[in-house]
């Protein structure tokens, strides 16, 4: 009777550590996500900035 009890405790160990991995791959998952998200804003900006720039540049030109 403890033989098919200790097979199943290890089965439920086994669920629990797998849980804890993948909880463990969601949390740097959303880590990284919320990194790529920053550096994308960054770059958004950027372009805007240079959009702007360039916008300015033009305006100053001669016109033909």
């Amino acid at each position: 009777m403890s033989d098919p009890l200790a097979g199943f405790e290890q089965k439920v160990a086994q669920v629990v550590a797998l849980c804890d991995a993948l909880r463990a791959d969601n949390r740097r998952l959303r880590e990284r996500i919320d990194t790529l998200e920053d550096a994308n804003q960054t770059l958004a900006d950027r372009m805007t900035t240079a959009r702007e720039r360039l916008e300015n540049l033009m305006d100053k030109l001669p016109a033909e």
